[in-house]
């Protein structure tokens, strides 16, 4: 079964800035190395991403799955091939952070709140550096004090630089908080 990887950031960005390729060449390497990817299924880096994923030669279809904050499926990038119409407006964002790995590429406060909710879920987080906005700011720091993963002496946010730095961290990482990733509500801090 592929692992599901959600890109998260901005909903509008220049078409040729560095979020778009961040999120393109990120997507495309996701596919690339058989992962499926996830987002809020809109604009800018989540249809940055969806179109990377689409251009790699390993694409398939469902390999795009978005999870909308309205129920009008139309809303949907162009580039999504499985449409979850939550309803939820921000508050699906959580559904969006409970994916396998979340990396985020810039970003404003939908998706801090996002990065937050991955926190609390115990996920894997990646955050592109270089880029302004909400990834850039969180890059290589732990949120809080909470332990996650006793196990994970370096748990923290890790911060990329680009796709093949994210590839190289979800394959070493992904297995390590996967054991460790089913949540049990919140706990106090040990």
């Amino acid at each position: 079964m592929k692992k599901l990887v959600s890109v998260i950031g901005d909903s509008a960005i220049e078409k040729d800035g560095a979020k778009y390729k961040a999120a393109f060449s990120i997507g495309k390497a996701l596919v690339d190395n058989g992962y499926r990817v996830a987002s809020g299924g809109l604009g800018g880096v989540m249809a940055a991403a969806f179109d990377g994923a689409r251009s790699s030669k390993f694409y398939s279809e469902g390999d795009t799955v978005a999870i909308l904050p309205m129920f009008d499926r139309g809303q949907a990038n162009d580039s999504a091939d499985i449409i979850i119409a939550t309803g939820l407006d921000l508050y699906r964002n959580v559904i969006v952070a409970n994916s396998d790995a979340v990396i985020a590429v810039g970003g404003g406060a939908g998706t801090l709140t996002e990065i937050c909710n991955a926190w609390a879920l115990r996920r894997l987080i990646l955050a592109v550096k270089g880029v302004d906005g909400w990834s850039s700011r969180v890059a290589d720091i732990r949120l809080d004090e909470r332990i996650r993963h006793p196990e994970i002496e370096e748990d923290r946010i890790f911060g990329v630089s680009s796709a093949e730095e994210a590839m190289a961290l979800l394959e070493k990482y992904i297995p390590l908080y996967e054991a460790g990733s089913v949540y049990t509500g919140i706990r106090p801090a040990e």
